[in-house]
């Protein structure tokens, strides 16, 4: 392993992140995560997706509860963009039940 690749796996301290982006990379995980449990998007390493729709709902929960608290610090563009992303998330479950 080569010095570039080892700056890569060096571990990233959140902790000098600001709220709004710490909640930002929340808010952009756990809506990835909710796509995986809805079986619309492949977990890494796997072959298949797989529905898991407890899982999938708390994600989505927590996802509309972080998107309300950054929305109030936000340009009028982004808060109706991530409404939207929430939006389009609880359609999308609501499908599969």
């Amino acid at each position: 392993m080569d010095q570039e690749e080892q700056k890569e796996q060096q571990a990233v301290d959140l902790t000098v992140l600001e709220m709004d982006q710490l909640l930002a990379l929340f808010i952009g995980i756990l809506s990835a995560k909710a796509w995986q449990y809805m079986g619309y998007r492949l977990a890494p390493g796997k072959e298949e997706a797989e529905k898991e729709l407890t899982k999938a709902s708390a994600a989505i929960d927590c996802v509309a509860f972080l998107v309300e608290k950054v929305i109030p610090s936000l340009p009028k563009a982004e808060a109706e963009r991530l409404r939207a992303m929430v939006a389009d998330l609880q359609i999308n479950y609501a499908k599969l039940t």
